[in-house]
Parts: C-alpha cells; sequence; structure tokens
C-alpha cells in the first residue's frame, strides 16, 4: 500500500483534487486544514483536523498521531490574522534558527519543507500526486494570441522573471505593454481583480503566470484552473499564458472548455 498522505490544505480546489487522487488510487489520506484558512466543512467524511497556522507543536503532533508518512503543500494561504499566526514553542523555535534565511516566500517553503523533513516526513509535490499535470506549450484551446498578445506575453515574462528572482509573485498583468499590475502576498486571484478596473480601451490585458527562478517546486507551484480562466474573462482580460512544464492545470479539459467559451486564450510558453 502506498505511504498515508498527509495534506496540509490552505483554500481553494486543490486540497479536495488530491483527495479525489488518493481515493481513485485507494491511498490513505489524513487533512490538516488551516484555521481561517481552509474550510474544514468541505473534508466531511476525511480524516481531517484543524489547526492553527501557529500551532506547529499540535500540527506536527496530529500529523505523527494520523500515521501521515508523506506530506504535500496544497491550496493558497492568505495573510493569516495577528491570532492565527502568534507561534507556538515548536512554530517560535523554527522561526529562531532559521533568523533572517527566509525572507521571502520561497525561502520560507525551503526552510519549512526543510524542518519537515527533519520531523521524518517525505515533502512531495503536487503535480506528482495528480500524475504530473502541467502545462504544456501552446494554446489549450482554440483561441490563440495575435501578435500584439505575444508582445503583452513578452514584457509579462520579462516583469514576472524579474519579480521572481526578487522571491516577491509569480504573475503579471500587461496590457498593450503596460504593466496594469503584479502579485503579490495577496494572489494571483487579487491580482486579476484588482486589473479589473485598471484596463484602457482597447484589447484586453494577458495574465502571465511563471515559476520563480530556482522555484521550490514541491511547494507553491505556479497552478490555474477553469476558474482562473472564469474570473480573467470577468476581469476582461483577452489571455492568460502559463510557463509550459512548471504550471500545474487543474482540470485541463475543463480549462480549455472555459477558455473557449469566454473566447480568450490560454497558451503555454517556453520557459528561460
Amino acid at each position: 500500500m502506498a505511504a498515508k498522505l498527509g495534506i496540509l490544505a490552505g483554500s481553494g480546489e486543490l486540497p479536495l483534487r488530491i483527495v479525489e487522487a488518493c481515493r481513485a488510487a485507494g491511498r490513505p489520506v489524513f487533512v490538516l486544514a488551516f484555521e481561517g484558512i481552509a474550510d474544514p466543512a468541505r473534508f466531511h467524511g476525511i480524516a481531517h483536523a484543524v489547526v492553527r497556522l501557529g500551532a506547529a507543536g499540535e500540527g506536527l503532533r496530529l500529523l505523527h498521531e494520523n500515521g501521515v508518512e508523506e506530506l504535500v503543500m496544497a491550496g493558497a494561504v492568505s495573510r493569516p490574522s495577528l491570532r492565527s499566526l502568534l507561534p507556538d514553542w515548536r512554530a517560535a523555535r523554527f522561526f529562531a534558527r532559521i533568523g533572517a534565511r527566509a525572507l521571502g516566500d520561497d525561502g520560507l517553503l525551503r526552510a519549512l519543507i526543510q524542518e519537515l523533513e527533519g520531523e521524518g516526513f517525505r515533502v512531495v509535490g503536487v503535480d506528482s500526486v495528480l500524475g504530473g499535470e502541467l502545462a504544456p506549450l501552446g494554446p489549450l484551446g482554440a483561441v490563440r494570441p495575435d501578435a500584439e498578445a505575444e508582445r503583452d506575453i513578452a514584457r509579462g515574462l520579462e516583469v514576472a522573471r524579474a519579480l521572481g528572482a526578487l522571491d516577491v509573485g509569480q504573475a503579471v498583468v500587461v496590457q498593450q505593454g503596460i504593466v496594469l499590475g503584479v502579485e503579490a502576498a495577496d494572489g494571483t486571484d487579487a491580482l486579476i481583480a484588482r486589473c479589473g478596473g485598471l484596463g484602457c480601451a482597447g484589447p484586453g490585458g494577458v495574465l502571465v503566470k511563471i515559476a520563480k527562478p530556482g522555484q521550490e517546486r514541491r511547494a507553491d507551484l505556479p497552478t490555474i484552473g477553469p476558474a482562473t480562466v472564469t474570473a480573467a474573462a470577468a476581469a476582461g482580460l483577452r489571455g492568460i499564458a502559463v510557463e509550459a512544464g512548471s504550471c500545474l492545470l487543474l482540470d485541463r479539459a475543463a480549462i480549455a472548455a472555459a477558455a473557449d467559451e469566454a473566447r480568450l486564450f490560454v497558451t503555454g510558453v517556453a520557459p528561460s
């Protein structure tokens, strides 16, 4: 039997998709849902527990008690409240040890993975659990970017790579060469929403989403799903470009269908 998988669950569809994949494979699973971030009601009938984000000691105890051998991080983690972030002794020891080594998201996640593996867990990537459904090169649906959209994609890649090198974010929205917004701590969905009211006349903007240079692929892998397409269309964007081989697709067929229905493109672009 496959090793029991523990899901460190944030918000969104990804944790449930992993649960479904484990059920289909007959793999035992345990969900550790972060309080105030993941909705525990969504895990009804699934072995799970709810833990405050800063309660590392309790979280580790629950994982060990439930026989978890492998761990996967799944779902968005929004900016936590002061109460949820208040560290217990175990979390405080972790932050004291890493000091200034983890100033950005990627540095923090690398340190967290090292800490979890030091506890005896094997940390795996979402793509390895879901079968490696990563974006291919080229369009997913019938709509293709035109010459102007290709120029916006090129500009977006340039800006996104600079952001990633600074460990700031993975995504940017560009319209007619103008950067409408960049991803920060609020995430891609908030970026799309913010840019909805910033566009100028003419063809809509393009969302460009890529992995950071040296991305830790077992955590925070760039991800899009049908909901991303729906949000992009509602914001007046004309398309989405993601890095081929590095962006996880949550239901490729549904993404393509949503893109065709909205008459916008979703395309994979070559990595740098």
